[in-house]
């Protein structure tokens, strides 16, 4: 059996896709799954900068066929393995993204679980990994722009025969945020990883932070996917009996939970 491909898009730039590929990955290697992270943003590739890993070759130099992908393959964080990319004009200019295809269909016959990081915008080369995917995750903040990219993702997604299961809210901060994408985006609520920016300094937040109520988010994403390689069915975490956001200090909730507590802090720390 081959492995399960996730391409991890959204249409904004800064949304948390890099973020979200390192931590569901290192937590799906903990989990037993072999995984290797591509980083197929050939425009601005940031996987290796984050985590602050050096590298000699790079996904960009195999789609120039300049390289092999086992070249490529670098140890990360974890136990995981990444594929970095290159950050230079000049190799952007050179990569392919259609050899893309061959490079995935590689790392799948080698890997339990492939994670793609993807580009933002509608461009060609961040379009591929749509119709490259088993199952795409739509990323996005709260923010009006993003969800309306997310839905545009979404769209593309569909023409180029991509399966697209569910989104994942980040940055999020009041129970009217996950209405809003709920209402706004037609695709199940997997994950909602809370603003946390006292855990946003080294990544990835499962291994540094990992008490963290981001960490614990993305951990609980992590053991849905797995639901999806063993074929079962993805569900909506709103619908789950759960308070999402937490009381105040003096047992008053918040102006933005509509009489709940516990939250998203409540949901992801337990």
């Amino acid at each position: 059996m081959t492995g399960h491909v996730f391409t991890i898009a959204g249409g904004k730039g800064g949304v948390g896709k890099t973020t979200t590929a390192v931590n569901v990955g290192v937590a799906m290697e903990d989990a037993g799954y072999d995984v290797v992270i591509v980083d197929a943003d050939l425009g601005m590739a940031n996987l290796a900068a984050m985590l602050g890993i050096d590298h000699e070759t790079s996904l960009h130099e195999v789609l120039a066929e300049r390289a092999a992908i086992s070249d490529t393959l670098t140890e990360g964080p974890g136990g995981v393995t990444l594929v970095p990319g290159e950050q230079s004009l000049e190799a952007f200019a050179d990569a392919d993204p259609a050899k893309l295809r061959k490079v995935i269909k590689t790392l799948s016959n080698a890997y339990d679980v492939v994670l793609i990081d993807t580009g933002a915008g509608l461009s060609h080369e961040a379009t591929v990994p749509l119709g490259l995917a088993d199952s795409v995750l739509l990323v996005t903040t709260p923010d009006s722009v993003a969800i309306g990219d997310a839905g545009k993702t979404a769209q593309l997604a569909q023409r180029v025969d991509g399966e697209v299961i569910g989104t994942i809210l980040t940055r999020a901060e009041a129970q009217s945020e996950i209405d809003e994408v709920e209402r706004e985006v037609d695709y199940p609520l997997l994950a909602v990883i809370p603003e946390d920016t006292e855990a946003t300094t080294d990544e990835p937040l499962v291994l540094n932070f990992p008490d963290s109520p981001a960490a614990n988010a993305y951990r609980h994403l992590s053991t849905a996917l797995e639901r999806v390689l063993k074929g079962e069915p993805v569900e909506t975490i709103v619908e789950e009996e759960t308070e999402w956001f937490p009381s105040t200090e003096d047992g008053e909730t918040s102006e933005d939970d509509d009489g709940d507590s516990g939250g998203v802090l409540g949901l992801f720390g337990r």
